[in-house]
């Protein structure tokens, strides 16, 4: 379930308004008589001028209201009231109303965009049972922006659909099921989607894949999916990890550590979420997706610790732990997105390394790349929608450890764990312009906090979104 925003009211009030509060104090000025009767503004401002609620954005205090309509008010700090806040704001708000709610907070451009995009991701809830879920709805009842709007709850809805992507679990999300849905939902687009089976993977040599996926009972697949709007001129690939399900095979994971892992795709979900935030605004950059998509399992026919694999291109690896197998199936995508697609720029997306999590946290999301532009221009789109990077260094020291007696390199050369995975991954990329995303910490939450809701965050999607964006405007 998630959000769905609209301008004005065309139908009776809902119960649930929510008011921005500002350094001066609640914003009721230009709030509609219909949302806010006389009566009612008059016990807001005796509750304000008694609690003093929080600027603070993402605070927001409850003002019950028995037998008035509305029969509650929500008082929101807005802190500054720039995007970033207003996000967080729009985000606390919906969470919060819990269902459909009049939001009286004017803004407009950048601001009420970050507002409609907040409100859609605060509302998001993931729900397997099979029951009809009605969709809250949120009105804009200070704004008339309706361009503004349609561009906020495009990121937002991006983000939702990767969240929902990684939240399903792994008896419904085999690699066949991510592929259908990948088509069936960017089609009306205009996006081309392609799903590559097994068989093509094998033809194509595609040996990361095929080893990761062959101990499952689903067959691996890789999906391409491709947006080409007319007299775009620049080309860029985003490659995302998309393990439905990861029991580390032979090596096995415990437990504690498997029980999260049906979001082990959220990196293809992210590439895929972005996808969908493009392609609803009509970018006009060429892109294309590519999520190579295998289940991790343990079998008789699964990789083993020993095994040597050829990607495609012709690059072998020695497998020494069969749990580091995401940046098997990433590699494969690397090398044929570099040899057949000769983007200006590749992108990877992963949830790659526990070790990325010991080195940044679980909020900030480590980045790997020899481009100094590429570094900057993501950076600048993860601080525009609030999904952090922090550049970690690519040790050409560390390459050493990656060596192999038998192949072109080991898969898991051990400490330290993500800078290893990123330069096993460099050689994929060839001579393009290459960056490495490893979301391991930020790809998931254990609680509703921010901008996110627990399980699956989707992050990553809103953050590609806007490189490729801010691409397309040179």
């Amino acid at each position: 379930m998630t959000t769905d925003v609209r301008l004005g009211i065309d139908e009776p009030p809902p119960e649930t308004l929510a008011i921005g509060v500002g350094p001066s104090g609640p914003v009721l000025d230009g709030v509609p008589t219909p949302v806010l009767p006389i009566s009612v503004r008059s016990l807001v401002e005796e509750f304000v001028a008694e609690s003093e609620p929080s600027t603070k954005p993402g605070d927001v205090r409850e003002l019950p209201l028995p037998g008035e309509l509305p029969a509650r008010v929500l008082l929101a700090g807005l802190g500054s009231s720039a995007p970033t806040d207003l996000r967080l704001a729009g985000a606390e708000i919906a969470r919060t109303a819990g269902g459909d709610v009049a939001v009286a907070i004017a803004a407009r451009d950048d601001e009420l965009a970050a507002l409609a995009e907040g409100l859609v991701l605060g509302g998001y809830r993931f729900d397997a049972r099979p029951r009809e879920r009605p969709l809250a709805r949120a009105w804009l009842v200070c704004c008339d922006d309706a361009a503004a709007v349609d561009w906020g709850v495009a990121y937002g809805r991006g983000a939702a659909w990767a969240r929902e992507l990684a939240n399903t679990r792994a008896p419904t999300k085999t690699p066949m099921w991510v592929a259908r849905t990948a088509a069936e939902t960017l089609t009306p687009l205009g996006v081309r989607v392609s799903t590559r089976d097994a068989y093509w993977l094998a033809e194509q040599s595609f040996g990361g894949t095929l080893a990761v996926g062959r101990s499952s009972v689903s067959p691996p697949c890789l999906v391409e999916a491709r947006w080409r709007p007319r007299g775009a001129a620049a080309h860029l690939v985003v490659v995302g990890k998309g393990i439905t399900f990861d029991t580390g095979g032979y090596n096995l994971k415990p437990g504690a550590s498997m029980k999260t892992m049906y979001t082990d795709v959220a990196g293809g979900a992210a590439a895929l979420g972005a996808l969908h935030v493009v392609a609803a605004l009509r970018v006009p950059v060429r892109l294309t997706v590519l999520v190579p998509l295998a289940e991790n399992a343990v079998s008789g026919s699964a990789m083993r610790p020993g095994d040597v694999i050829r990607h495609f291109g012709g690059r072998t690896t020695e497998i020494l732990n069969t749990d580091a197998e995401g940046r098997l199936v990433l590699a494969d995508a690397l090398a044929y997105a570099v040899t057949r697609l000769r983007p200006d720029a590749v992108v990877d997306i992963a949830t790659l390394t526990g070790g990325i999590k010991v080195a940044l946290g679980l909020d900030t999301a480590g980045l790997y790349t020899p481009s100094d532009e590429l570094a900057a221009a993501l950076s600048r789109a993860g601080d525009d929608t609030g999904e952090p990077l922090w550049r970690m260094p690519l040790n050409d020291d560390y390459a050493e450890l990656l060596s192999s007696d038998i192949a072109d390199a080991n898969n898991s050369s051990g400490q330290p764990q993500a800078g290893t995975a990123a330069m096993f991954l460099r050689p994929f990329a060839g001579d393009i312009p290459w960056a490495h995303l490893d979301i391991a910490g930020p790809a998931r939450a254990s609680s509703d906090r921010g901008l996110v809701t627990r399980g699956a965050t989707g992050f990553g999607a809103r953050l590609l979104a806007r490189w490729i964006e801010a691409h397309a405007v040179g």
